[in-house]
């Protein structure tokens, strides 16, 4: 008696755990050169699901990392990273999360994180964002990987 109740408190224990415990960590490296040219976040395009934990980290101190503010779900906390330092954010709720390097972003270097499924309506939304040219320019092609 004692046995199965100790079975069934260990299979409820372990039915509330976070589905979190699978969470993955994602690095992304903000470059002053990459693959796809000057100041770029790499990648530059990030799949995830909520609970992924996504590591920005520069290879030089004039980079940072924060989140476009119109470019967030609803109810998502934003982020900002000090110049020249590691950030982290855990994605939270699912949808599309734009990044910029503040320093760089008239100069393109911008990110897309796509947490979980996007609806064609949140989609729309972020591509009618009013970024700089050169951002816009480098979102319009990460936006178009939405799935």
């Amino acid at each position: 008696m004692r046995l199965a109740l100790a079975v069934a408190t260990l299979g409820a224990s372990l039915t509330a755990l976070p589905l979190t415990a699978s969470a993955k960590e994602i690095v992304v490296h903000m470059k002053n050169t990459g693959a796809e040219g000057a100041m770029v976040f790499e990648p530059s395009f990030v799949k995830a699901v909520p609970g992924d934990v996504i590591h920005f980290e520069p290879t030089d101190a004039a980079h940072n990392a924060e989140s476009i503010p119109s470019m967030l779900p609803a109810g998502a906390s934003a982020f900002k990273g000090v110049m020249g330092k590691d950030v982290s954010f855990t994605a939270s709720k699912p949808g599309l999360y734009g990044v910029k390097c503040m320093p760089h972003y008239t100069m393109g270097m911008v990110a897309l994180i796509q947490v979980g499924k996007v609806t064609p309506a949140e989609l729309a939304a972020a591509k009618a964002v009013n970024l700089p040219p050169m951002a816009k320019k480098r979102m319009t092609p990460l936006l178009d990987k939405v799935k």
